[in-house]
């Protein structure tokens, strides 16, 4: 008779690549000249496992990865509030965090995307950072193929609303 067994995988974490993507808008522009700026960890750095010493410091694939798709996830979120006719706050910012992990001697992939809407309701930036993944090319990529979190750091009580959505 067939046993439901669990089996535990043990994991380790290898290395980090961490990105802190917030828009702004560069002076002189005409709207729709915003830029993304992107900040990357460094490898070698304390907290990261991994350092290079034969080679001088240089982004990671983790957080190339994690680069372009905090860009592309960070415009998904405009086009997701835009239909749900939300204003985005200005100071909007996604942190996202590509693991290099050992699970059972097989190298994979794990992330965690931190997505901050000051002044947004909870529960509408919520539904915002969710509905991203469906818009995203890079979440679509990885659907179901790394394990992945999404969190809504911080917001306010109050909603910019502008119509129910």
């Amino acid at each position: 008779m067939p046993t439901n067994e669990i089996t535990i995988m043990a994991t380790k974490v290898l290395f980090t690549g961490k990105t802190h993507t917030t828009s702004s808008h560069i002076e002189g522009k005409p709207a729709g000249g915003e830029r993304v700026d992107i900040h990357l960890s460094t490898p070698g750095a304390p907290g990261n496992d991994i350092s290079f010493t034969a080679i001088p410091n240089h982004p990671a694939a983790e957080q190339l990865f994690a680069g372009a798709w905090s860009a592309c996830y960070s415009g998904a979120l405009a086009l997701v509030a835009q239909m749900k006719k939300v204003t985005l706050p200005a100071d909007l910012s996604v942190d996202i965090q590509v693991d290099l992990v050992m699970r059972d001697d097989a190298y994979f992939i794990q992330a965690r995307i931190d997505v901050a809407m000051p002044g947004v309701a909870h529960d509408v930036a919520e539904a915002i950072a969710l509905a991203a993944h469906g818009v995203c090319p890079y979440s679509k990529a990885v659907h179901g193929n790394i394990d992945i979190v999404t969190n809504v750091t911080e917001t306010r009580a109050e909603g910019r609303l502008a119509e129910s959505v």
